[in-house]
C-alpha cells in the first residue's frame, strides 16, 4: 500500500464518521461542527484529486461560510430549558 492510498483511506474514514456524527447527533451544535469537519474532509480529497479551485470552492463557501452561518444562527436563537426525566 502507497502512502497516497493510505492518506486517502484516513481522510476517507474521518469524512465518513464526521458525516454520520451529523446525522446521528442529539445536539445540534455537535452536529455542525461534524458537517464543518465533513466538508474539510470532502475539501482534501478534492485537493487529492487535483482540483484544487474545487477545494477553495469548498472550504470558502460551504465549511466557511455556510457553516458559520449555521452556527451563528443556532447561538442566536433562544433555547428553551426543558427537564428530561
Amino acid at each position: 500500500m502507497n502512502l497516497e492510498l493510505g492518506v486517502f483511506l484516513v481522510i476517507s474514514a474521518i469524512t465518513v464518521i464526521s458525516s454520520t456524527l451529523v446525522l446521528t447527533s442529539k445536539e445540534i451544535f455537535r452536529s455542525a461542527l461534524s458537517l464543518a469537519l465533513m466538508l474539510l474532509g470532502v475539501a482534501a480529497i478534492f485537493i487529492m484529486l487535483g482540483a484544487e479551485f474545487l477545494a477553495a470552492i469548498q472550504i470558502l463557501v460551504y465549511a466557511g461560510a455556510i457553516v458559520i452561518l449555521i452556527l451563528f444562527a443556532i447561538m442566536l436563537t433562544q433555547r428553551e430549558e426543558r427537564e428530561v426525566s
